[in-house]
């Protein structure tokens, strides 16, 4: 069964208010110059702020942040923000993998960008209500 899908708007805005909260000041994160100097295409989301907006997204579908039991993923290319007001987009979608006897549903979960994967192995686990 699939899951409906999310997606997210991530924008240079979205990046320096994660850099306050997380005080993540990498400048891969707000200067082109800098990316680009050390090899990226650019400006690039903080790997764990991708990871909370896909954690968003499954406590959305869990219904509430105290039924997710489990979840983890693995970074796999990078969100690529523009300097503009549009930023990019993450979609995020999930498949149910199994549910299990005692109320837990296994999700096999995908975050792509631009129609290319950036995370892996993202799964979760989220207790079934009843």
């Amino acid at each position: 069964m699939e899951l409906p899908a999310q997606v997210f708007q991530v924008t240079r805005a979205n990046l320096v208010r994660y850099a306050g909260a997380s005080g993540d000041f990498n400048p891969i994160h707000w200067s082109d110059r800098v990316a680009t100097t050390v090899g990226l295409p650019g400006v690039i989301a903080h790997g764990m702020f991708t990871m909370a907006l896909v954690g968003r997204a499954v406590t959305e579908w869990a219904g509430s942040p105290d039924a997710v039991v489990e979840y983890g993923v693995r970074f796999t290319r990078p969100v690529v923000v523009p300097d503009d007001d549009q930023g990019t987009e993450i979609e995020v979608t999930a498949r149910v993998r199994e549910v299990t006897e005692d109320g837990l549903t296994r999700l096999e979960v995908t975050a792509t960008c631009l129609g290319e994967k950036v995370l892996s192995q993202a799964r979760a686990t989220i207790r079934t209500a009843r």
